[in-house]
């Protein structure tokens, strides 16, 4: 794998990772619908901490869920993996600043550095995961409580937080996949290679035949074998 997609998915992960940390505060992960009634004077939103209305004027008040034990076990659920994913997603990033080919932290090995990598990958892909269980287990219950005929409460259409983290929990997963590559395809050290044995050339002399052994017999004269 190239240093460039190694770089690549660094940078979706902590893009990722941005836009997660940007949606759990947002206040409008679900907006109260509008289907059905013909004069609408307030309206209202709400996330995973608090609701808030406004009227026409543009005035709101808010207002903080009073009790942690008194929610539902959805909210709580919601709660819980949002901040697992931001925490994975925090130490993916750590990780992956380690394990990139492009930075050198002590005298770390190559099969080092791709292990770390690889562990950061995987760390942003349950980053990305639990984002997703979270964003649509959220959604599908707003979508079951609007579909229900019987609810009695008010019902709310997904808000733009929930598209939001949709497209976070994604780019997450992708830049985990990116990096758990250099698990899969570790850089060639030139240490690990073995050699090729050198030989060196021989040289062929060409065979002696008699005729040349009776022209250089010739060139001195019997004196000089006495």
């Amino acid at each position: 794998m190239s240093v460039a997609v190694e770089t690549f998915g660094f940078f979706l992960s902590a893009l990722g990772l941005l836009m997660l940390g940007v949606t759990l505060p947002n206040s409008y992960w679900r907006v109260s619908s509008v289907h059905g009634n013909v004069i609408t004077t307030s309206t209202i939103f709400e996330n995973l901490w608090y609701s808030c209305a406004t009227d026409s004027t543009g005035v709101y008040n808010c207002w903080e869920f009073p009790s942690m034990l008194a929610l539902s076990g959805t909210i709580q659920a919601c709660r819980a993996l949002m901040i697992t994913a931001i925490l994975f997603g925090f130490l993916g990033l750590f990780l992956g600043i380690i394990g990139l080919r492009c930075t050198q932290v002590g005298t770390m090995t190559a099969e080092s550095k791709a292990k770390i990598a690889a562990t950061a990958g995987a760390l942003d892909i349950l980053s990305g995961i639990c984002g997703m269980v979270t964003i649509s287990w959220y959604a599908s219950n707003i979508t079951r409580q609007f579909f229900d005929p019987m609810y009695p409460g008010t019902k709310y259409e997904l808000g733009p937080a929930l598209y939001l983290g949709w497209s976070a929990s994604l780019i997450c997963i992708l830049g985990g996949i990116c990096l758990c590559n250099h698990c899969c395809c570790p850089p060639e050290s030139p240490l690990n290679s073995a050699p090729l044995p050198y030989k060196a050339p021989l040289a062929v002399l060409p065979p002696r035949t008699s005729e040349d052994s009776e022209v250089s017999f010739g060139k001195y004269g019997k004196n000089a074998y006495v």
